[in-house]
């Protein structure tokens, strides 16, 4: 997944010979239970688009690899997604 996540953050930039990365690829939630939930999309050449959401529970392997990509968040709280490094 994580190189899914990699791709997806440079999809724009790789269409525009990889000159800038967007500033957000999506945004995510954190629900009352601690679950992070991210909504992502990436748009490519010719109107071409791909929205994905995926949920970090706490117990997940990579919940918080992801948390700390995000700068934190709290329960209830939204945020910007920034794009992965590569």
């Amino acid at each position: 997944m994580v190189r899914w996540l990699l791709l997806f953050g440079c999809l724009g930039a790789v269409v525009a010979g990889c000159s800038r990365s967007p500033a957000s690829i999506g945004s995510a939630t954190m629900e009352q239970d601690g679950t992070i939930v991210l909504m992502l999309r990436a748009e490519g050449p010719g109107g071409t688009v791909g929205d994905a959401m995926f949920r970090y529970p706490k117990t997940h392997p990579d919940y918080q690899k992801t948390l700390d990509h995000l700068g934190g968040l709290k329960p209830g709280e939204s945020k910007p997604v920034p794009p992965w490094p590569e």
